[in-house]
């Protein structure tokens, strides 16, 4: 693969080694430098970066020190693999990076990864969008330390009655009953959380919005966990046959196919 003097921000995935894009394993196969968050991101996937690599972990440093580093790597026509856990997109901090890249004049490319929502969509084998229940998945997170802006309060997001998957917020548990409850939410409503989505030691708890809490605390899961809630989780929906799409349905005529009309 043939390499530019830039810095590559890589999804990983969200732990399993083999759910990374072909294309982010061989920039992380042929980059010169491989600045990785180890927290987040399988040693096993990092193992496979090239011998002649420079490999550094980016958990001890701060924004400005990763950039510093990345900068003087390009200057040196060398290429930069910066490798992110899931999808950068989401959650991903990368803004901040790309800021001070463009600042300092360093072109920069993203490699999009396998995001552990769908990870744990594929866990749980749950579709999360599903006809005549729900259309819709908001993506977001509980309001902790970190604000989130007014109109994006998890109440007026609970009030379209979707799909929603929850990021970050594990430790939140309650607040987020409280602000599925305020909108209307059923004590019923199917929740499902994967810790840890892919790794070995995953770990799935399927519960209802009533008991969430206190599931999750005898779990023990405090953090590295996705929430996803809504009738789209129930488990039950694998045994019955009522909410089927029209793609596949036979009457149905769409550019690929002609639907047959029946007398049934």
């Amino acid at each position: 693969m043939e390499m530019e003097a830039k810095v590559y921000i890589v999804g990983a995935g969200p732990g399993d080694p083999d759910l990374i894009t072909v294309k982010g394993l061989k920039i992380i196969q042929h980059a010169d430098v491989v600045l990785y968050t180890d927290s987040l991101v399988n040693e096993e996937l990092i193992s496979r970066a090239g011998k002649h690599a420079h490999v550094l972990q980016s958990s001890g440093m701060d924004l400005e020190e990763m950039v510093v580093i990345m900068e003087k790597a390009v200057a040196e026509g060398k290429s930069v693999a910066r490798v992110h856990t899931g999808d950068p997109s989401m959650y991903g901090a990368i803004l901040e990076q790309m800021v001070l890249l463009k600042q300092r004049g360093i072109s920069y490319e993203i490699i999009p990864g396998v995001s552990s929502v769908f990870a744990s969509a594929a866990a749980l084998g749950a579709e999360l969008t599903v006809p005549d229940l729900t259309q819709t998945v908001i993506l977001t997170r509980a309001e902790g330390r970190t604000p989130v802006p007014e109109r994006e309060k998890l109440r007026d997001l609970a009030s379209h009655h979707c799909t929603v998957a929850l990021f970050l917020s594990a430790t939140l548990a309650k607040k987020v009953v409280k602000e599925f409850l305020a909108a209307g939410w059923s004590e019923d409503t199917p929740v499902a959380v994967v810790q840890r989505a892919t790794w070995p030691d995953q770990k799935i708890v399927r519960t209802t919005l009533k008991n969430l809490d206190q599931d999750l605390r005898e779990a023990g899961i405090r953090m590295h966990a996705m929430i996803l809630a809504g009738w789209a989780l129930d488990p039950s929906l694998v045994d019955r046959d009522e909410h089927r799409s029209k793609l596949y349905d036979k009457s149905f005529t769409h550019g690929y196919r002609k639907g047959v009309v029946t007398n049934d």
